[in-house]
């Protein structure tokens, strides 16, 4: 097989169009990525801040009927690790953006948590993360699927 000599043509298009139409994909289509472009708050705070509620209602259930622990101490376990990873990837795009996780409580007047309640917290937080990850950047979607698919995981396991 013959090498080709010279470089490539095509028919009537330079190399200066080609290019020039390259500019005038948006970003996403030219390979560029826009996540370091900050279009509001970032949905990672919102799921991390359910991370932490979902942990903190979880060990209120397991503080309520402590014979649930065995059940739901992975989930408070896994709650907390959510939190932490997507607070450290926040932190990570944003650098003036604290990466410190508080401490998992129960929130202030919420007293002792049903196993249901449990379920339907977890439930929800596995949707609205399914929901994120349909606008994130490709760099980032594994983690929220990952994240929601836990979510889905532990609410099946909790019925």
């Amino acid at each position: 097989m013959r090498a080709p000599s010279g470089p490539a043509t095509w028919p009537g298009i330079t190399r200066r169009q080609v290019l020039a139409g390259l500019l005038l994909l948006p970003p996403t289509l030219a390979g560029c990525s826009t996540a370091s472009v900050p279009q509001g708050p970032d949905p990672l705070i919102a799921l991390a801040d359910a991370a932490r509620t979902d942990a903190a209602l979880a060990a209120s259930a397991i503080t309520a009927s402590p014979n649930l622990a065995d059940r739901v101490q992975p989930l408070v376990d896994a709650r907390t690790a959510h939190a932490a990873t997507l607070d450290a990837e926040v932190a990570r795009l944003d650098s003036t953006r604290a990466s410190t996780t508080p401490a998992t409580r129960p929130a202030p007047g919420q007293g002792s948590a049903t196993l249901a309640q449990v379920r339907a917290a977890v439930l929800a937080s596995g949707e609205a993360a399914a929901t994120a990850a349909l606008d994130l950047p490709a760099e980032r979607v594994g983690l929220v699927a990952s994240v929601a698919a836990c979510c889905n995981a532990y609410a099946e396991v909790l019925t």
